[in-house]
């Protein structure tokens, strides 16, 4: 009897071997889940940085105000009758931010 049971016990083992370490064991199942939920992440962010690359290219593509802007910004450029002002200095770059609006009416 207790031959039969040291074997049954040894065929347990061996048929759960594969179950926890082999090609298909859950830890292996367990670490791909973990893996395609980080690369879900990383597509997310993928995604939402591209629809922003694809906005302004449409917005590039369809009007003229994002194109005046990256001029302005990255370009320096100015329209034509236009006097450019810059202001140097950190003393400057304070009093412009901190300036009382003006009432526009």
């Amino acid at each position: 009897m207790r031959a039969v049971t040291y074997i049954l016990l040894a065929l347990l083992l061996l048929l759960q071997y594969p179950l926890w370490f082999g090609k298909g064991s859950w830890l292996k199942v367990w670490d791909n889940h973990h893996q395609l939920e980080a690369q879900k992440a990383a597509n997310e962010i993928l995604r939402q940085r591209n629809a922003v690359v694809d906005a302004d290219v449409r917005d590039l593509k369809a009007g003229s105000d994002a194109l005046e802007e990256r001029a302005r910004s990255e370009l320096g450029m100015v329209k034509q009758g236009e006097v450019f002002f810059q202001m140097i200095g950190e003393n400057a770059a304070t009093s412009a931010v901190t300036a009382p609006p003006s009432d526009i009416k």
